[in-house]
């Protein structure tokens, strides 16, 4: 064993796929996009009606768009077709936008039209795309449910990604 490490050959080797590792990771990790998720998980897969979820957003860096999604994850117990929120956003530079928006589930016949696995599905809706945040500071996103009904039932939770819009 002792004689393999003296072998110049073996060294080089480990050497070169060494480095050849190293930049591989540095390549794979510089192309990532830049991106937050926060998310809210309810008790009981239950989101109550005037439950207003809040999420703020750190932002450190000024000067860069993002792409910002709602996502929710559901149980097979939810009923609904869809997910009805209303969001307000406050941007750093203090813009508010409101918007309402209608998050497909389900089919018209009842079976999931988002991704699938296990016991749960997860869905996304894009808020914002290519939202340009001017100045740092807290980006906030207030979320509320507008399923008429007290209780929405099915719902294990819902969150907030931001990724760095593609140029």
């Amino acid at each position: 064993m002792i004689q393999m490490y003296k072998n110049k050959s073996f060294k080089k080797s480990l050497f070169f796929c060494s480095i050849a590792f190293l930049l591989l990771y540095c390549i794979s990790s510089c192309n990532k996009p830049n991106t937050k998720e926060l998310y809210h998980k309810f008790t009981g897969n239950t989101w109550a009606r005037f439950n207003l979820l809040s999420f703020e957003i750190p932002v450190e860096e000024a000067d860069k768009s993002f792409d910002v999604y709602l996502f929710g994850r559901f149980t097979p117990d939810y009923q609904y077709n869809a997910l009805i929120f209303n969001m307000i956003m406050n941007t750093p530079a203090g813009e508010e936008r409101i918007h309402e928006y209608k998050m497909e589930v389900k089919s018209k016949a009842g079976s999931f039209v988002i991704e699938c696995k296990n016991d749960s599905c997860e869905g996304r809706i894009l808020l914002k795309k290519q939202l340009y945040l001017a100045k740092p500071g807290i980006l906030k996103i207030e979320i509320e449910n507008l399923t008429p009904r007290l209780v929405t039932e099915g719902i294990i939770g819902v969150g907030i990604r931001m990724v760095e819009s593609q140029k």
